[in-house]
């Protein structure tokens, strides 16, 4: 057996790069367990996509009896006196044949499945980086990947949206998998039929991160060059699971909300407090930029008035820190992950490393259109929908990934672990504000920043 393993372990082989992969996964899975807590042993008080399946099992759309009293009628849907789960169905998708295991939605651990899910993501980067170094495109070596990937699981806000298990970070966790696997298949376009599938499912789990289909778009140029005829195969082999699952969302929009628009999933008629500020200006918008581009860039950590202290248990120890309170629209990206500071200059710039760059940009000027900053948050959670595609940059633009790249690692590694401890957990409740006002205005009296978004 060990001289079996010693084989499958081999440099450079396809077994040891699958080991690997597996071996991040598990190691991701097991921490992201030990944080959620009790959230894998019961289900969680938003599980809207369980909600959904359970419906689907029971061959109906709408939830009969509407919204179940645990939920507090958080983020749901009301549509010619029906209430509806109005978030893209794919993660459902996953959770039916479960659901009808479990016998309800209730029964179902929706927060033990996500965690299940989150090692994904990384476990998929690992070999997505690995890809790029046995390509040539990449500088890192095998223990930088590993790094990179743990990195991303643990150094970025992948790690606060992993513990969580409801529903706006189900679907996050689920998007951040077809993400990395989406890249996987569309480099070097060696995969265009399973590309466009991971890139439908994505449109059906998070829409706008659907724009990231330039990746391949791009690449499918640079590898077809002039060969216009294997330019269109590739299109059409990619083009057609897409469509399948555009005709699918269809469907479910017009059997729901009676329209034949994709992209309708019904989040217009979610019964919210700012439901006038969607009818007035839409899901998107300018009108919201400065708000969004305040909530990604500005918003820190402040200190009441009240100069007092609070106690803080890491690890079986207890320590007394200065009262520091985070606002309900998060910190800023740069504060959780500063070493996306190193993207703005890269030492090298290639074809594929533009084509990330244009699949970022995408689904990030969306989400900074957006009617919603990510409330409620640690940090920016957004920047999930395109952080695979920022960590391609960072692997192929740098030639070396030096000291000042993993102190400001250690320093995100450390913030985000603490944001995956204290997020909505009750021994943490005064460290985060639920005030829709921005509680820096009151940073030593003065208004240095307004995060509040206008009244409608």
């Amino acid at each position: 057996m060990i001289g079996r393993f010693a084989r499958w372990m081999t440099p450079e082989t396809r077994s040891r790069r699958i080991l690997l992969g597996l071996g991040i996964y598990v190691v991701t899975v097991a921490i992201f367990a030990i944080l959620a807590g009790d959230r894998i042993v019961r289900h969680t008080a938003y599980n809207h996509y369980a909600l959904m399946a359970d419906a689907w099992v029971h061959g109906h759309q709408e939830l009969v009896g509407g919204p179940p009293g645990y939920s507090g009628m958080n983020d749901f849907a009301l549509f010619e006196g029906k209430w509806f789960i109005s978030f893209p169905p794919f993660p459902a998708v996953l959770m039916t044949p479960f659901v009808w295991l479990a016998g309800s939605a209730e029964n179902f651990r929706d927060g033990q499945f996500v965690v299940w899910l989150s090692g994904i993501g990384p476990g998929v980067l690992f070999l997505v980086l690995e890809k790029l170094r046995r390509t040539g495109r990449s500088e890192r070596s095998e223990v930088d990947n590993v790094r990179l990937a743990l990195l991303f699981a643990f150094g970025t806000v992948y790690f606060f949206s992993a513990v969580q298990g409801t529903v706006w970070y189900a679907a996050h966790v689920v998007g951040v998998g077809l993400a990395a696997l989406f890249v996987l298949f569309a480099l070097d376009c060696e995969r265009p039929i399973l590309a466009g599938l991971m890139l439908g499912f994505m449109f059906l789990t998070r829409p706008t991160t659907a724009l990231v289909g330039m990746f391949f778009v791009l690449e499918a140029i640079r590898i077809a060059g002039k060969d216009y005829s294997k330019l269109v195969d590739l299109a059409v082999k990619s083009a057609v699971p897409v469509g399948a699952c555009l005709a699918f969302a269809a469907f479910l929009n017009h059997a729901r909300f009676h329209t034949w628009d994709p992209s309708a999933f019904g989040h217009e008629y979610l019964q919210v407090g700012w439901k006038t500020r969607i009818d007035r200006w839409g899901l998107f918008s300018f009108h919201f930029l400065p708000r969004n581009i305040s909530v990604m860039f500005a918003s820190l950590p402040w200190k009441p008035l009240a100069s007092d202290t609070l106690q803080l248990e890491v690890l079986g120890m207890t320590f007394v820190v200065p009262h520091y309170v985070i606002s309900g629209h998060g910190v800023a990206l740069w504060f959780t992950t500063p070493f996306y500071f190193f993207l703005l200059r890269p030492k090298q710039i290639t074809a594929t490393w533009t084509a990330a760059l244009v699949a970022a940009l995408g689904p990030m000027a969306m989400n900074l259109l957006y009617q919603n900053s990510g409330w409620f948050q640690f940090g920016y959670r957004f920047s999930n929908d395109y952080a695979v595609f920022l960590f391609v940059m960072l692997a192929m633009g740098l030639p070396r990934l030096g000291r000042g790249f993993w102190v400001l690692a250690a320093w995100s590694i450390g913030i985000n672990f603490f944001g995956a401890r204290s997020f909505e957990r009750g021994d943490f409740t005064d460290w985060y504000s639920h005030e829709a006002a921005a509680p820096m205005r009151r940073y030593n009296g003065s208004a240095t920043l307004d995060l509040v978004y206008p009244p409608d």
